[in-house]
Protein backbone atom coordinates (compact mmCIF):
# COMPACT_ATOMS: atom_id res chain seq x y z
CA UNK A 1 0.00 0.00 0.00
CA UNK A 2 1.32 3.34 -1.26
CA UNK A 3 2.34 5.29 2.03
CA UNK A 4 -0.54 8.42 2.68
CA UNK A 5 0.72 12.03 1.49
CA UNK A 6 2.17 13.26 4.17
CA UNK A 7 1.19 17.56 5.26
CA UNK A 8 3.23 19.62 7.33
CA UNK A 9 4.41 18.54 10.98
CA UNK A 10 3.42 21.35 13.59
CA UNK A 11 3.28 19.76 17.20
CA UNK A 12 5.33 18.49 19.35
CA UNK A 13 2.78 15.27 19.39
CA UNK A 14 3.77 14.64 15.81
CA UNK A 15 7.87 15.04 16.55
CA UNK A 16 7.23 12.22 18.84
CA UNK A 17 5.08 10.08 16.73
CA UNK A 18 7.66 10.60 14.27
CA UNK A 19 10.21 9.24 16.41
CA UNK A 20 12.44 12.83 16.57
CA UNK A 21 12.29 13.28 19.99
CA UNK A 22 11.85 10.74 23.15
CA UNK A 23 11.77 10.86 26.80
CA UNK A 24 12.75 13.59 28.94
CA UNK A 25 12.96 15.89 26.28
CA UNK A 26 9.43 16.05 25.53
CA UNK A 27 8.39 18.07 28.62
CA UNK A 28 11.28 21.04 27.41
CA UNK A 29 10.34 21.05 23.97
CA UNK A 30 6.65 21.89 24.71
CA UNK A 31 8.07 24.57 26.58
CA UNK A 32 10.04 25.50 23.69
CA UNK A 33 7.56 25.75 21.11
CA UNK A 34 5.64 28.03 23.09
CA UNK A 35 8.08 30.32 22.54
CA UNK A 36 9.14 30.04 19.04
CA UNK A 37 6.78 28.61 17.13
CA UNK A 38 7.36 25.04 15.09
CA UNK A 39 6.77 24.20 11.52
CA UNK A 40 8.26 21.29 9.35
CA UNK A 41 6.90 21.58 5.71
CA UNK A 42 5.84 18.16 4.06
CA UNK A 43 9.02 18.49 2.13
CA UNK A 44 11.34 18.33 4.74
CA UNK A 45 9.15 15.58 6.62
CA UNK A 46 9.87 13.70 3.87
CA UNK A 47 13.33 14.43 3.11
CA UNK A 48 14.15 13.91 7.81
CA UNK A 49 12.59 10.71 7.16
CA UNK A 50 15.44 9.87 4.64
CA UNK A 51 17.73 10.16 8.02
CA UNK A 52 19.50 12.72 7.65
CA UNK A 53 20.87 14.08 10.57
CA UNK A 54 21.45 17.71 8.52
CA UNK A 55 18.08 18.45 8.27
CA UNK A 56 16.73 17.12 11.64
CA UNK A 57 19.33 19.13 13.44
CA UNK A 58 17.94 22.51 11.07
CA UNK A 59 14.18 21.99 11.97
CA UNK A 60 13.48 19.71 15.28
CA UNK A 61 13.73 21.60 18.39
CA UNK A 62 16.08 20.93 20.92
CA UNK A 63 15.67 20.82 24.62
CA UNK A 64 19.38 23.44 23.98
CA UNK A 65 17.29 26.38 22.96
CA UNK A 66 16.11 26.75 26.25
CA UNK A 67 19.54 27.49 27.30
CA UNK A 68 20.08 31.49 26.46
CA UNK A 69 23.34 33.52 26.77
CA UNK A 70 23.82 36.95 27.56
CA UNK A 71 25.23 37.80 24.44
CA UNK A 72 22.47 36.32 22.74
CA UNK A 73 19.46 39.21 21.72
CA UNK A 74 16.01 39.12 20.74
CA UNK A 75 16.81 41.49 17.19
CA UNK A 76 20.01 40.61 16.80
CA UNK A 77 21.02 42.57 13.59
CA UNK A 78 18.92 45.21 14.72
CA UNK A 79 15.95 45.25 12.48
CA UNK A 80 13.74 47.87 15.12
CA UNK A 81 16.31 50.17 15.06
CA UNK A 82 16.31 51.06 11.55
CA UNK A 83 12.15 50.91 11.63
CA UNK A 84 10.79 54.39 10.18
CA UNK A 85 7.34 52.41 9.78
CA UNK A 86 6.01 49.56 10.75
CA UNK A 87 7.35 46.11 8.66
CA UNK A 88 10.13 48.26 6.61
CA UNK A 89 13.62 48.27 7.85
CA UNK A 90 16.13 51.18 6.63
CA UNK A 91 19.44 50.25 7.05
CA UNK A 92 21.36 51.46 3.81
CA UNK A 93 20.45 54.44 1.86
CA UNK A 94 19.94 52.69 -1.38
CA UNK A 95 17.84 49.53 0.06
CA UNK A 96 15.20 49.06 2.33
CA UNK A 97 13.34 45.55 3.91
CA UNK A 98 9.96 45.00 3.66
CA UNK A 99 8.99 42.00 5.99
CA UNK A 100 5.33 41.58 4.35
CA UNK A 101 4.20 38.46 6.33
CA UNK A 102 5.21 36.46 9.44
CA UNK A 103 4.91 32.80 8.35
CA UNK A 104 6.99 31.01 6.88
CA UNK A 105 6.78 27.21 5.55
CA UNK A 106 9.28 25.78 7.99
CA UNK A 107 10.84 27.36 11.16
CA UNK A 108 14.64 27.06 11.09
CA UNK A 109 15.64 26.70 14.79
CA UNK A 110 18.22 29.30 14.34
CA UNK A 111 16.53 31.84 12.68
CA UNK A 112 17.11 35.40 13.98
CA UNK A 113 13.52 36.67 13.54
CA UNK A 114 12.33 32.93 15.73
CA UNK A 115 10.86 35.99 18.28
CA UNK A 116 8.22 36.64 15.75
CA UNK A 117 7.65 34.55 12.59
CA UNK A 118 5.29 32.11 13.32
CA UNK A 119 3.93 34.83 15.73
CA UNK A 120 1.33 36.87 13.37
CA UNK A 121 -0.08 36.47 9.65
CA UNK A 122 0.33 39.38 6.98
CA UNK A 123 1.35 42.79 6.99
CA UNK A 124 -1.94 44.57 7.49
CA UNK A 125 -3.11 46.97 4.54
CA UNK A 126 -2.96 49.79 6.26
CA UNK A 127 1.21 49.11 7.49
CA UNK A 128 1.74 47.57 4.27
CA UNK A 129 0.25 50.83 2.56
CA UNK A 130 2.34 52.99 4.74
CA UNK A 131 5.21 51.21 3.79
CA UNK A 132 5.30 51.75 0.05
CA UNK A 133 4.44 55.57 0.68
CA UNK A 134 7.70 55.53 2.43
CA UNK A 135 9.44 53.86 -0.37
CA UNK A 136 7.45 55.88 -2.65
CA UNK A 137 8.35 59.46 -1.29
CA UNK A 138 12.06 57.52 -1.07
CA UNK A 139 14.11 58.31 -4.41
CA UNK A 140 17.44 56.94 -2.85
CA UNK A 141 15.82 53.87 -2.53
CA UNK A 142 16.74 51.26 -5.54
CA UNK A 143 16.22 48.06 -4.06
CA UNK A 144 13.38 46.58 -1.96
CA UNK A 145 13.80 43.09 -0.66
CA UNK A 146 10.85 41.06 0.51
CA UNK A 147 11.46 39.41 3.35
CA UNK A 148 9.41 38.21 6.45
CA UNK A 149 8.50 35.39 7.65
CA UNK A 150 8.45 34.22 3.86
CA UNK A 151 7.08 36.30 0.52
CA UNK A 152 6.94 33.70 -0.97
CA UNK A 153 4.10 31.90 0.92
CA UNK A 154 2.10 34.97 -0.12
CA UNK A 155 -0.63 33.78 -2.74
CA UNK A 156 0.39 34.96 -6.36
CA UNK A 157 -2.34 37.78 -6.34
CA UNK A 158 -1.15 39.39 -3.14
CA UNK A 159 2.41 39.18 -4.08
CA UNK A 160 1.70 40.56 -7.99
CA UNK A 161 0.01 44.04 -6.28
CA UNK A 162 2.97 44.54 -4.54
CA UNK A 163 5.65 44.40 -7.31
CA UNK A 164 3.34 46.09 -9.35
CA UNK A 165 3.11 48.43 -7.19
CA UNK A 166 6.81 48.83 -6.81
CA UNK A 167 7.48 48.64 -10.65
CA UNK A 168 5.26 51.79 -10.95
CA UNK A 169 8.21 53.57 -8.66
CA UNK A 170 10.79 54.40 -11.09
CA UNK A 171 13.13 54.83 -8.33
CA UNK A 172 13.15 51.19 -7.11
CA UNK A 173 15.16 49.43 -10.31
CA UNK A 174 15.31 46.06 -8.46
CA UNK A 175 13.45 43.49 -6.02
CA UNK A 176 15.38 40.89 -4.18
CA UNK A 177 12.93 38.39 -2.97
CA UNK A 178 14.77 36.11 -0.08
CA UNK A 179 13.09 32.62 0.25
CA UNK A 180 13.35 28.75 1.29
CA UNK A 181 9.97 28.15 -0.57
CA UNK A 182 11.83 26.91 -3.61
CA UNK A 183 13.78 24.23 -1.42
CA UNK A 184 11.14 23.36 1.72
CA UNK A 185 7.77 24.20 -0.35
CA UNK A 186 8.36 23.44 -3.75
CA UNK A 187 5.00 22.87 -4.89
CA UNK A 188 4.41 26.59 -4.95
CA UNK A 189 6.95 27.26 -7.57
CA UNK A 190 3.72 26.76 -10.05
CA UNK A 191 2.50 29.13 -13.22
CA UNK A 192 0.88 31.36 -10.88
CA UNK A 193 2.94 32.21 -8.70
CA UNK A 194 6.20 32.43 -11.62
CA UNK A 195 3.97 35.15 -13.37
CA UNK A 196 3.58 37.27 -10.54
CA UNK A 197 7.14 37.36 -10.19
CA UNK A 198 7.23 38.73 -14.09
CA UNK A 199 4.89 41.95 -12.15
CA UNK A 200 8.34 43.77 -11.81
CA UNK A 201 11.12 43.97 -14.35
CA UNK A 202 14.17 43.14 -12.14
CA UNK A 203 13.14 39.96 -9.60
CA UNK A 204 15.96 38.44 -7.73
CA UNK A 205 15.52 35.49 -5.65
CA UNK A 206 17.82 34.33 -2.92
CA UNK A 207 17.33 30.74 -1.65
CA UNK A 208 18.34 30.31 1.95
CA UNK A 209 19.66 26.39 2.02
CA UNK A 210 22.30 25.18 4.14
CA UNK A 211 22.95 21.41 3.58
CA UNK A 212 22.71 19.70 0.25
CA UNK A 213 20.12 17.25 1.52
CA UNK A 214 17.97 20.10 1.02
CA UNK A 215 17.83 20.18 -2.80
CA UNK A 216 15.55 17.31 -3.43
CA UNK A 217 14.24 16.20 -6.48
CA UNK A 218 11.30 18.33 -6.25
CA UNK A 219 13.52 20.94 -5.27
CA UNK A 220 15.36 20.97 -7.98
CA UNK A 221 12.90 20.68 -10.19
CA UNK A 222 11.23 23.93 -8.63
CA UNK A 223 14.61 25.97 -9.22
CA UNK A 224 14.72 24.31 -12.95
CA UNK A 225 11.26 26.43 -13.35
CA UNK A 226 12.83 29.78 -11.69
CA UNK A 227 15.76 29.57 -13.69
CA UNK A 228 13.68 28.60 -16.95
CA UNK A 229 11.50 31.69 -16.68
CA UNK A 230 14.99 33.63 -16.35
CA UNK A 231 14.74 34.72 -12.48
CA UNK A 232 18.18 35.40 -11.50
CA UNK A 233 19.39 32.90 -8.37
CA UNK A 234 21.52 33.78 -5.29
CA UNK A 235 22.03 31.38 -2.60
CA UNK A 236 22.09 32.49 1.21
CA UNK A 237 23.90 30.06 3.74
CA UNK A 238 24.19 30.17 7.22
CA UNK A 239 27.13 28.89 8.96
CA UNK A 240 25.62 25.97 11.69
CA UNK A 241 27.61 24.01 14.31
CA UNK A 242 26.85 20.06 13.83
CA UNK A 243 24.65 21.16 10.23
CA UNK A 244 27.20 21.79 7.99
CA UNK A 245 30.62 22.94 9.61
CA UNK A 246 32.86 21.47 7.32
CA UNK A 247 34.61 22.07 4.50
CA UNK A 248 33.47 18.86 2.41
CA UNK A 249 29.95 19.08 3.22
CA UNK A 250 29.90 23.00 1.96
CA UNK A 251 31.58 22.00 -0.90
CA UNK A 252 29.04 19.83 -2.35
CA UNK A 253 26.42 22.13 -1.63
CA UNK A 254 27.81 25.10 -3.30
CA UNK A 255 28.80 23.05 -6.49
CA UNK A 256 25.00 21.38 -6.38
CA UNK A 257 23.46 25.10 -6.25
CA UNK A 258 26.07 25.81 -9.44
CA UNK A 259 24.68 23.11 -11.19
CA UNK A 260 21.36 24.16 -10.05
CA UNK A 261 22.20 27.96 -11.83
CA UNK A 262 21.96 29.47 -7.97
CA UNK A 263 24.91 31.40 -7.32
CA UNK A 264 26.06 31.08 -3.87
CA UNK A 265 26.38 34.70 -2.47
CA UNK A 266 26.48 35.03 1.07
CA UNK A 267 27.73 32.45 4.08
CA UNK A 268 26.29 34.03 7.17
CA UNK A 269 27.83 33.47 10.47
CA UNK A 270 25.23 32.47 12.77
CA UNK A 271 23.49 35.60 14.25
CA UNK A 272 23.15 35.89 18.05
CA UNK A 273 19.43 34.56 18.21
CA UNK A 274 18.36 33.58 21.95
CA UNK A 275 18.60 30.02 22.49
CA UNK A 276 20.88 28.97 19.30
CA UNK A 277 24.21 29.09 20.89
CA UNK A 278 24.58 25.37 20.30
CA UNK A 279 24.76 25.98 16.49
CA UNK A 280 27.20 28.91 16.76
CA UNK A 281 30.88 28.03 15.53
CA UNK A 282 34.12 30.24 15.99
CA UNK A 283 34.51 33.01 13.61
CA UNK A 284 38.19 31.22 13.54
CA UNK A 285 36.71 28.29 12.64
CA UNK A 286 33.95 29.96 10.11
CA UNK A 287 37.92 32.14 8.50
CA UNK A 288 39.77 28.44 8.52
CA UNK A 289 36.57 26.78 6.55
CA UNK A 290 36.61 29.32 3.98
CA UNK A 291 40.50 28.59 3.59
CA UNK A 292 39.58 25.41 3.42
CA UNK A 293 36.98 25.77 0.32
CA UNK A 294 39.43 27.86 -1.52
CA UNK A 295 40.92 26.28 -4.31
CA UNK A 296 39.12 23.15 -3.22
CA UNK A 297 36.04 24.99 -5.21
CA UNK A 298 36.14 27.34 -8.12
CA UNK A 299 35.92 30.74 -7.50
CA UNK A 300 31.85 31.31 -8.98
CA UNK A 301 31.09 28.38 -5.82
CA UNK A 302 32.73 31.06 -3.36
CA UNK A 303 29.81 32.76 -1.27
CA UNK A 304 31.35 36.19 0.76
CA UNK A 305 31.52 34.69 4.15
CA UNK A 306 29.89 37.44 6.20
CA UNK A 307 28.45 38.47 10.08
CA UNK A 308 25.84 41.05 10.58
CA UNK A 309 27.03 43.17 13.20
CA UNK A 310 24.74 43.10 16.58
CA UNK A 311 22.47 45.91 17.74
CA UNK A 312 22.13 46.98 13.74
CA UNK A 313 25.42 48.50 12.27
CA UNK A 314 25.13 45.81 9.11
CA UNK A 315 27.18 43.24 7.41
CA UNK A 316 30.53 43.17 6.81
CA UNK A 317 32.93 40.61 5.11
CA UNK A 318 34.84 38.48 7.78
CA UNK A 319 37.72 39.62 6.52
CA UNK A 320 40.45 42.34 7.18
CA UNK A 321 40.10 45.47 7.30
CA UNK A 322 36.07 44.92 8.53
CA UNK A 323 36.72 41.97 10.70
CA UNK A 324 40.38 42.22 13.14
CA UNK A 325 41.52 39.89 15.81
CA UNK A 326 41.45 41.52 19.29
CA UNK A 327 43.88 41.28 22.03
CA UNK A 328 42.15 38.81 24.11
CA UNK A 329 41.44 34.95 22.28
CA UNK A 330 38.18 35.24 20.57
CA UNK A 331 37.85 38.95 21.01
CA UNK A 332 37.18 40.61 17.22
CA UNK A 333 37.25 44.39 15.78
CA UNK A 334 33.99 44.89 13.47
CA UNK A 335 34.59 48.09 11.33
CA UNK A 336 31.04 48.75 10.44
CA UNK A 337 30.36 50.12 6.57
CA UNK A 338 30.04 54.06 8.16
CA UNK A 339 33.59 53.27 9.97
CA UNK A 340 32.06 52.40 13.19
CA UNK A 341 33.96 50.25 15.55
CA UNK A 342 32.47 47.46 17.66
CA UNK A 343 33.90 44.42 19.20
CA UNK A 344 32.53 41.40 19.19
CA UNK A 345 33.48 37.97 21.17
CA UNK A 346 32.49 34.67 20.57
CA UNK A 347 30.47 33.29 22.91
CA UNK A 348 31.52 30.63 24.90
CA UNK A 349 29.48 27.71 24.12
CA UNK A 350 30.78 28.34 20.55
CA UNK A 351 33.45 25.84 19.28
Amino acid sequence: MPRAKLRALTTVDQLVAEEWIAGGSVVDIRDVVTNFSLRISAEMRQAIGSGDHGLLRQFVPSAAELRVGPEELSDPIGDRAHMPVDGLTHRYPDRVILAVTQACDVYCRFCFRREVVGQGGLLGEAALAAALDYIRATPAINEVILTGGDPMTLAPRRLRGILEALAEMDHVALVRLHSRVPVVAPERIDSALIAALGAHPAVWIVLHSNHAAELTENARAALGRLSAAGIPLLSQTVLLRGVNDDAEVLAQLFRSFLRLKVKPYYLHHCDLARGTSHFRTTIAGGQALMAALRGRVSGTALPTYVIDIPGGFGKVPVADPWVRAGSDPGAYLLTDWRGGEHLYRDPERAI
